[in-house]
């Protein structure tokens, strides 16, 4: 699947990847391939992209909202 983190100035991520785990307002949760579609709403926390090779990438977020359809996930934090 697809991956795209932006901040309000700059894109932090963009790439495939295997998995993402967020930190939802209600809980983390983690997205992979052929997840269905959703909305949601992100709190403070870490951002981990796990691509291909087994790499993880993280990102710290003050909060944001993902969202996921047809295996393309955005995520918009800040």
């Amino acid at each position: 699947m697809t991956i795209d983190i932006i901040t309000p100035t700059k894109k932090l991520f963009s790439g495939n990847a295997k998995r993402i785990n967020l930190p939802g307002s209600n809980g983390s949760f983690e997205m992979l391939e052929n997840h269905a579609p959703i909305v949601a709403t992100l709190a403070a926390g870490n951002v981990i992209v796990v691509d291909d090779k087994d790499e993880h990438k993280s990102f710290e977020i003050s909060g944001g909202v993902v969202e996921q359809s047809a295996n393309k996930v955005i995520v918009l934090v800040e």
